[in-house]
């Protein structure tokens, strides 16, 4: 789940990283109000989950209120890839002398949180490790000791900050990993992370991405949720309970299991087919939790073919045919489904299956090389 700027600074600012004064505002009245108390310039920032705002004119600099509010109806007014703008963050203007990149990711790899610094900020850290790699400095963080201040100070040095701000910027770098920590979260960056004329340091931009899995312990940050930013799949699967991530393929998959599922894309694409989803229903799915999955994947109309992979452990194999099965009575479609179930009551579901004239195999192997010809065949 993604955070807003706004949201991210506000999170940041309670960890003692210095953020530019300013408000969120939801229109071109609340933009000049804010703007009016505003002793600088300001900028105007389009609020929305996607990269490019700038390029897109959803940043902008106004001088006085009255061009604030001129600015903010302009950007509230506008769609940036998809997305409406319906706030706009109003900070008063940085004076910028240099911009640096600082992040904290979960580096799966070693297994611990990883801190990044680059003297290239103000860009897509991507970018900068495609074409600068060398640039990007990174401190393995021990999850029982935290991030250390000596850490924080050779990233300092190695990254070209003068000698009076060291101190300042391990502050910032400590109170960034204790916000990533403390909110479970995947990703928390500052980019960039400003040198100010007057010689402080500034977060002007933030972004934190929360672990999903972990929002049961963050009720209040999962209030934050922005559904302008899931399709309306992401939002049924969410309501279901479905891990669903869409996909760009002709091939809808339903399984019950993230390695599995992870396992079934994989062999999709070796014999020549492409995935439309990952969907898992987890274990110990019902028949009702199996047609909703079944409904999602249909609503997607580049899928020209489905493949069911259950492995019946928790999940009862009779319980996914009925639901698969119940699901299609409702779901008028021509869509080819192959199935194939193996584990508890396996041989239940396979006769019910059968019964319904629906396509059927003993291996995943079989199962795919069915789906991808059908997908083909569509």
């Amino acid at each position: 789940m993604k955070l807003h700027e706004y949201q991210s600074k506000a999170i940041f600012a309670k960890y003692g990283i210095p953020i530019p004064k300013g408000s969120v505002a939801e229109s071109a009245e609340a933009a000049r109000q804010i703007a009016s108390h505003s002793s600088t310039p300001v900028v105007i920032k389009a609020q929305v989950l996607v990269g490019g705002r700038g390029k897109a004119g959803g940043v902008k600099v106004a001088a006085t209120p009255d061009e604030a509010e001129k600015i903010a109806d302009q950007i509230l007014a506008m769609n940036i890839k998809g997305l409406p703008v319906r706030k706009v963050l109003v900070d008063e203007v940085i004076h910028i002398a240099r911009e640096i990149y600082l992040g904290v990711v979960v580096d799966r790899a070693a297994r611990r949180a990883t801190m990044m610094a680059s003297s290239a900020g103000g860009v897509e850290i991507e970018e900068v490790a495609r074409t600068m790699p060398e640039k990007i400095l990174r401190v393995r963080i021990d999850p029982v000791f935290g991030l250390q201040d000596y850490q924080a100070r050779e990233l300092a040095f190695a990254i070209g900050i003068d000698k009076p701000l060291v101190r300042d910027f391990t502050t910032i770098a400590t109170g960034l990993y204790r916000a990533f920590v403390d909110t479970d979260a995947s990703l928390a960056e500052i980019n960039p992370l400003v040198v100010t004329a007057e010689g402080k340091l500034i977060a002007a931009d933030g972004k934190i991405v929360l672990d999903d899995n972990a929002l049961y312990r963050h009720l209040d940050l999962e209030q934050l949720r922005d559904i302008d930013e899931e399709s309306q799949s992401e939002k049924q699967a969410r309501k279901a309970g479905l891990s669903y991530v869409k996909l760009d393929g002709s091939i809808g998959c339903m399984v019950n299991g993230a390695g599995l599922a992870m396992a079934t894309m994989d062999v999709i694409k070796f014999y020549g087919g492409e995935p439309a989803n990952f969907l898992d229903i987890g274990g110990g799915a019902k028949a009702e939790k199996v047609k909703a999955a079944l409904e999602i994947i249909l609503s997607d109309p580049n899928v020209k073919a489905v493949l069911f992979n259950i492995f019946g452990g928790i999940t009862r194999g009779d319980e996914v045919a009925r639901g698969i099965v119940d699901g299609l009575k409702e779901i008028k479609t021509t869509v080819p489904m192959v199935v194939r179930i193996v584990g508890t009551n396996a041989e239940e579901g396979r006769r019910i299956l059968a019964d319904a004239k629906m396509i059927t195999a003993e291996t995943l192997e079989e199962g795919a090389q069915k789906a991808v010809a059908a997908a083909k065949n569509k």
